[in-house]
């Protein structure tokens, strides 16, 4: 689709010409995201409200050019990225949050908020917004719908979805619609907010959202658990939820992961370990006690070389700080990355563990794994330098290996990540055709000319 010099004037009488640009060194800005796939748009608009959002979805339509939306950018598979040009919807104004109810343990938030912003404002009135991501200081809420993010406290709390209530969406036709409740039921009719949580921004553009919130835990306790023995550690995570405990998080790092967290913050986080967990409570401060003994002990019996409770916040916030910066540190092996977001049954986590490990010693390549071993969801890193055309065949054929062995073992090739442009080819592998064609259909019916982030989650070829 060509974008006309006429189009982009009636962008600027829509949102004032201070709100978008053609400007080459503002449009490369949006131009990527995590995924490292770059993509020029043909402009970038920042519109202040759902009217506006409206009135360029219109004009796209009429004038046929593709429309982007954009949270932070944070995204690891291209999600927001412009591959077919266009004009990207930076949602960066929409960033109030309208309400949080007390009363009814809910909150009204635009998609623009931060989410650790957002974490910290329903904290003050002693409430808990449970969903976090990685990349919750900088990624938004509007992003971690279209994514339906998870985080670390999943393997208790659930996902993103599991706290969406309603959202208001702007349709690729124009139109402004409301989806859900802001009750706890609701069974009206099809479940057209859950359609939208993790669409990635093919379905609308979301405007609104209401989310619901639980009580603030009273307290918490942070344990980590060195091993010498990567196995011994996938083995401890099933034998914890075996055991009828629940933490609100199980983390997980390899020797790899560890190591060059260790050299990027220059601390000692688990030193000569093969692995290390980091595991959380939260609950009442009686009950939190006593399980964190009971995982001390339980991670000691199962194969644990040093178990240590952290004695302060600081030393937590230590903790959480080497977890976080895994992924950055990882460029420390390399220049580039195929970062992936396998989840297998808990039960499988040691057969995936050994599959990696085969694939590392069969291949050479310099595989990190980390993740959320409670709810199964790993993340492997292949750490290459993409200009070596050999070294990156063998990563791709690797991907392909460990995604056909996630199948196999029953999990998905995408936890949290979503599919976006990089894990498009492989969606046959867990989806069948009539599922897919379903999906397809679901989509024009939504957008039946086909602008709105066009070349996501389908394959074309």
């Amino acid at each position: 689709m060509i974008f006309k010099d006429s189009a982009y004037k009636k962008i600027e009488d829509i949102v004032g010409s201070e709100y978008c640009s053609r400007a080459k060194e503002e449009t490369v800005c949006y131009s990527y995201d995590a995924s490292a796939s770059g993509y020029y748009p043909d402009a970038v608009v920042f519109p202040g409200n759902t009217s506006e959002v409206s009135s360029i979805l219109k004009l796209a339509c009429i004038e046929g050019f593709f429309v982007i939306p954009r949270g932070s950018g944070s995204g690891m598979t291209g999600g927001s990225v412009p591959v077919m040009g266009g004009v990207v919807i930076a949602m960066n104004r929409f960033n109030r949050i309208i309400e949080i109810d007390t009363d009814n343990f809910t909150a009204s938030v635009e998609p623009g908020v931060i989410t650790a912003q957002f974490h910290r404002e329903v904290e003050k009135l002693n409430l808990f917004y449970p969903p976090d991501p990685s990349s919750s200081e900088f990624s938004t809420l509007g992003g971690n719908l279209a994514e339906c993010a998870g985080g670390p406290r999943a393997v208790k709390y659930g996902v993103t979805r599991d706290y969406v209530l309603g959202l208001e969406a702007v349709l690729p036709t124009g139109e402004v619609i409301k989806t859900g409740v802001k009750t706890a039921k609701g069974v009206v009719g099809y479940d057209l907010t859950r359609l939208f949580i993790g669409s990635e921004g093919t379905l609308g553009i979301i405007t609104q959202i209401t989310v619901k919130l639980l009580p603030l835990p009273d307290s918490v306790e942070t344990i980590t658990a060195s091993f010498f023995e990567l196995e011994k550690a996938a083995g401890t995570v099933s034998e914890i939820i075996r055991q009828g405990i629940v933490p609100r998080t199980i983390e997980f790092m390899d020797k790899e992961s560890i190591k060059c967290v260790e050299k990027y913050l220059d601390t000692s986080i688990a030193v000569n370990a093969s692995a290390l967990l980091i595991i959380e409570v939260d609950g009442r401060s009686d009950e939190v006690k006593s399980s964190i003994i009971r995982l001390k002990e339980l991670c000691i019996e199962t194969g644990a070389n040093d178990v240590r409770i952290a004695g302060s916040k600081e030393e937590t916030a230590l903790i959480w700080k080497a977890r976080k910066a895994v992924s950055p540190a990882l460029f420390t092996y390399a220049p580039d990355k195929i970062n992936e977001d396998i989840v297998v049954p808990r039960s499988k986590i040691p057969d995936m563990v050994r599959k990696i490990n085969s694939i590392r010693i069969k291949t050479g390549l310099t595989i990190a794994s980390f993740g959320h071993a409670g709810d199964g969801n790993i993340h492997f890193n292949i750490m290459l330098d993409k200009k070596n055309r050999e070294e990156l065949k063998k990563a791709e054929a690797a991907v392909e290996e460990l995604f056909d062995y996630t199948i196999e073992l029953g999990g998905t090739i995408s936890g949290e990540h979503g599919i976006g442009i990089t894990k498009a080819a492989y969606m046959t592998k867990e989806i069948g055709p009539v599922e897919i064609e379903l999906m397809r259909n679901i989509k024009k019916l939504f957008d039946p000319k086909g602008i709105l982030n066009p070349g996501k989650i389908f394959s074309e070829h």
